[in-house]
């Protein structure tokens, strides 16, 4: 069996090992990090041989840092990065570069219509109707997006939503709600088969699924990285954030918004979630709390997507795409049936 898993910012880590009497054999670690001193491989190797092949990360983990030597130095990896590449190897999970990568980039939606096409193409790719796909959004209306679980009483002003022309709807997946207004976001979604994130906790695979916009937002000159959970951010401020849903359909539906010249006074207004956030200290501290893009970059949004696809496609290839007939009526009828809803929508009133 073999795994590899990239560690976000870090290295390739790469293990092959076999099975024997429910156990893990013949366990090998490669990859192009760096450790000392050399004797620390086989210290490694040999603590991962023997264990069942049911070990979890923490287990994995723990046993391969209890066989370091005192003085081990372990650059660019670390004992759970080789656990999540066990584990990986053990499902069978597959890499970016198994797959013939589509991007779909131009046409704008409805906020409705964006939720439901999340689904729809998330549904679509787990299916093997559609080959996975990366989506950049456009919108053609103003929209607070709450995620899945949040109140829309407690999150949103309804009253200043309504005064600015806000729709309010609700994704399927989890984390806060997102500020929309055309050209002053950039929001992607990342529409996968399962397997690619086989063997990852969430944490994981939420750093792992952004690694490409982190490089790409370098190649822009900002010094991007991942903080945990789920933030986009920079020395400057926080750039954007993602969430996350795994549909029992065999997929995995990774979405992030990162802004780009958002009106943090007006933001204040709608969110309520942003007012208590920034308590006495004002808008200017809101607007400041979410970085724009175009203040670290002087480009514009046109130029910084084309910048992150390119990426995209220079590490994973990619193939131009659009939503389908098919797709788009499947869409409409998920507007219809269950987003467009009361019951959807206040489902946590």
């Amino acid at each position: 069996m073999h795994g590899e898993f990239k560690v976000p910012g870090g290295k390739l880590v790469v293990v092959d090992l076999d099975v024997e009497q429910g156990a893990i054999a013949n366990f090998r670690l490669a990859g192009d990090f760096f450790l000392e001193p050399d004797s620390a491989l086989e210290a490694i190797n040999a603590a991962v041989n023997g264990l069942p092949e049911t070990s979890d990360a923490k287990r994995i983990a723990a046993a391969v840092r209890a066989a370091l030597p005192d003085d081990a130095l372990l650059l660019g990896f670390s004992p759970e990065s080789v656990a999540v590449a066990v584990r990986r190897s053990l499902a069978r999970a597959t890499n970016w570069g198994d797959y013939n990568w589509q991007v779909i980039h131009g046409t704008a939606y409805s906020p409705l219509m964006q939720m439901a096409l999340d689904q729809v193409l998330a549904e679509e790719v787990g299916a093997g109707r559609r080959e996975p796909t990366l989506r950049l959004w456009e919108w053609d209306a103003p929209a607070v997006v709450i995620g899945s679980f949040q109140s829309v009483k407690n999150e949103v002003d309804l009253v200043n939503a309504d005064k600015h022309g806000f729709s309010v709807v609700r994704r399927i997946s989890g984390g806060g709600a997102m500020f929309m207004e055309a050209g002053t976001a950039i929001t992607y979604s990342i529409y996968a088969p399962s397997d690619l994130v086989q063997g990852m906790t969430f944490a994981d695979s939420y750093a792992y699924l952004d690694e490409w916009v982190i490089i790409a937002l370098k190649n822009l000159g900002i010094d991007a990285s991942y903080q945990p959970l789920n933030d986009i951010t920079s020395p400057s401020g926080k750039i954007g954030g993602a969430a996350q849903k795994r549909l029992g359909t065999g997929a995995v539906l990774h979405h992030v918004t990162m802004s780009y010249d958002m009106d943090g006074d007006k933001m204040v207004q709608v969110l309520r979630i942003g007012r208590e956030k920034m308590s006495d200290k004002g808008t200017k501290s809101a607007a400041k709390r979410v970085d724009p893009l175009r203040s670290q970059t002087g480009l514009s949004r046109s130029a910084i997507i084309d910048q992150m696809v390119a990426t995209f496609t220079g590490l994973y290839g990619s193939t131009p795409s659009s939503v389908t007939p098919d797709e788009l009526e499947k869409a409409s009828l998920l507007v219809v049936e269950k987003f467009g809803t009361e019951d959807w929508l206040q489902r946590v009133p």
